[in-house]
């Protein structure tokens, strides 16, 4: 091969270079677009597209405009509007300031731009630009104020590039999925979306939290919104808030993960650590959680100017942003009881005027002594609740006062069931009522004194093959898994007791070497109070050796060295490790497994009703360690649904 002399690269042929890094697919011209049209203070975007974007790509908005002097220094590399001195590269508050992404787009496209800054029409002006001709030729145009750009024939004079676009079906499902980013991250700009001339998306503008919910189900589905809980926790000048799901709420991959800093939609290693490590007590094995998150800190402590496409995104402070997301996610999914994680939880009113006030005492003397003789029959055999059998009257549905009197007489008969009630939980009384319980539409149910009492998971009737509890609630029927129940009780219990002794310490006879890099000797010098926090004792023992002195008591006869490898690898890669606790409190999960109570051990009323009020008061009590459900609810509205009642 020739020795070839340094040159300067044609325009075309750096556009088309930079286009490869910026344009990919459809998809990502319209993020750019988009964000383009963010930028310029739009409040209503519309998309039109073909062929799912690889035919034609249309993006109209409302925004300030492009003068007519610059629409041809606009389709130039390197020119933006958007920063202007190193202070601003510093801070940056705009989704676009590279000034590259229209100049590459015009590179492997047809691409027209009509822009005016005026309120009147014949002020408009238009671009013209085609990859074989980087000049753009500028002329007058009608247009009303802000800025269309129009982008056909994608990628039409770099045949190898379009040789690796997928089918119509696929490039319009990413070009949808870079519009749902948008349309999540600002919910303030009215966004429609259109594919072959059909409308598939027309989103409302509102800033308020019923509006933005609405958006969220109409993007994400109903179900999201349904298994999610609300989040805003603001600390050390970050903020963060939006919803995140339910640890029985999770999906079998990550298309549900949707985390925005400072409007930016992103991706970061970081942030998925620290919500993996949130859920890590509570998920199933295999299972990713799902969440629409916002987090809002100051634009200096955070440097977008990492990658070409602006995905990653770099923190000053990482080791705060990770430990207040941590920490924050954390005591969020150990708020989830009983008596809130009934996010969708019905209950049936009472229609008075469907049945004569007569008729309806009769009734409810009727259901209470149903009730009653249903509740004796399971204190007299706790192991059988199948014997009684009820027939309800043709037409009665049972409504709140039907049920609060059949609470009524189970607990004239179980008296001591209330005391639990009363309990004390370290320093303070915890009394869950059902006036606690969302129910349907998460509004707060508004309950009388004579209900107020009646726990969240009701009472027990029954074992079901010594395996289920089920109890009846004030909307409908529990059925609980005794073992994965228990056992997170426990696991809980030997967790507090053994955070609130702290970590004890055993010192090796014969210390431990390890050959670690130059690197990681000085980081274990720079953490020593890292290590030393979860009974961890380090000392060099040369340029690159490290001797382990001490160790968790819990942790004799472990893999030591491995552990101590993924803390160094957590330490570097996210400034905090949790590798060793994980450890520890795996090994507690084993010992609470094992002293946790056994399938076919028979329960009598009051163990079992003891099992729900400990649920009721321990955190994380909807999950077993291992991330399986504990409970589950059917209301009396999917009871009547199970067998066509009212049909």
């Amino acid at each position: 091969m020739s020795e070839r002399r340094i040159q300067v690269l044609a325009p075309r042929l750096a556009n088309q270079i930079a286009a490869g890094e910026v344009v990919e697919r459809p998809a990502s011209v319209i993020k750019e677009l988009v964000e383009n049209a963010i930028d310029a203070g739009s409040n209503r975007i519309d998309i039109e597209l073909e062929a799912g974007g690889s035919k034609l790509i249309r993006v109209r908005d409302n925004g300030g405009g492009i003068d007519h002097d610059d629409l041809g220094l606009a389709l130039s590399r390197h020119a933006t509007s958007k920063i202007g001195t190193l202070d601003d590269l510093e801070g940056v508050a705009t989704l676009g300031f590279r000034g590259e992404a229209l100049a590459a787009i015009s590179a492997v496209s047809r691409l027209e731009l009509f822009s005016n800054t005026s309120e009147e029409h014949s002020d408009g002006w238009r671009a013209v630009a085609e990859g074989r001709e980087m000049t753009p030729r500028v002329s007058p145009a009608p247009h009303p104020r802000g800025t269309t750009v129009t982008v056909r024939d994608l990628f039409f004079n770099t045949p190898a590039r379009r040789k690796f676009q997928r089918t119509e079906k696929t490039e319009f499902g990413h070009a949808e999925e870079a519009f749902r980013r948008l349309a999540l991250s600002h919910h303030e700009i009215d966004l429609t979306l259109s594919h072959n001339r059909k409308v598939v998306h027309q989103l409302s503008a509102g800033s308020d939290q019923l509006t933005m919910e609405k958006r969220i189900g109409r993007l994400l589905g109903r179900g999201f919104l349904d298994n999610a809980l609300h989040v805003d926790i603001e600390a050390s000048g970050l903020h963060l808030w939006g919803w995140v799901g339910l640890p029985t709420h999770t999906r079998a991959q990550t298309d549900q993960q949707y985390f925005f800093v400072n409007g930016r939609a992103i991706r970061d290693r970081l942030v998925a650590h620290a919500v993996r490590q949130a859920y890590r007590d509570v998920l199933f094995h295999g299972r990713h959680p799902v969440f629409v998150l916002y987090l809002e800190l100051d634009a200096g402590g955070v440097d977008v100017n990492v990658h070409p496409t602006k995905h990653e995104v770099r923190f000053r402070d990482a080791r705060l942003v990770h430990d207040f997301l941590f920490s924050s996610l954390h005591r969020a999914l150990a708020d989830v009881r009983p008596n809130t994680e009934s996010v969708s939880a019905e209950v049936p009113a009472e229609d008075s005027q469907s049945v004569p006030s007569e008729r309806a005492r009769e009734d409810s003397a009727s259901w209470q002594q149903q009730g009653m003789a249903l509740a004796r029959h399971a204190a007299s055999d706790p192991g059988n609740g199948g014997g009684h059998e009820y027939r309800p009257s043709q037409g009665e549905r049972p409504g709140e006062q039907r049920i609060r009197e059949f609470m009524a007489g189970y607990r004239a008969l179980h008296p001591e069931h209330e005391s639990r009630l009363l309990e004390p939980r370290g320093n303070s009384t915890t009394v869950p009522t059902a006036s606690d319980t969302p129910v349907a539409g998460g509004e707060v149910a508004e309950r009388g004194p004579q209900e107020s009492d009646v726990p969240p998971l009701g009472y027990a009737v029954a074992q079901l093959h010594g395996v289920y509890v089920l109890a009846q609630s004030a909307r409908g029927m529990i059925i609980v898994d005794m073992h994965a129940a228990h056992e997170r009780i426990t696991y809980e219990r030997l967790k507090g007791q053994y955070l609130a002794g702290g970590v004890e310490s055993q010192p090796l006879l014969v210390p431990i070497s390890l050959a670690v890099s130059e690197g990681e000797v000085e980081l274990i010098e720079r953490e020593h109070a890292a290590f030393e926090q979860v009974g961890v004792i380090l000392e060099p023992g040369g340029p690159e050796t490290v001797l382990v002195r001490q160790l968790p008591a819990l942790l004799a006869g472990a893999d030591c060295e491995g552990l101590i490898r993924e803390m160094l690898a957590e330490l570097e890669r996210y400034g905090r490790s949790q590798a060793i606790e994980a450890h520890l409190l795996e090994l507690l999960s084993t010992m609470a497994c094992h002293g946790s109570v056994r399938a076919n051990r028979r329960l009598t009323i009051e163990e079992m009703n003891a099992l729900l009020r400990d649920m009721e008061r321990t955190e994380r009590s909807g999950q077993c360690n291992h991330g399986r459900p504990t409970w589950k609810e059917l209301s009396m509205r999917e009871l009547d649904r199970l067998f066509a009642r009212g049909q």
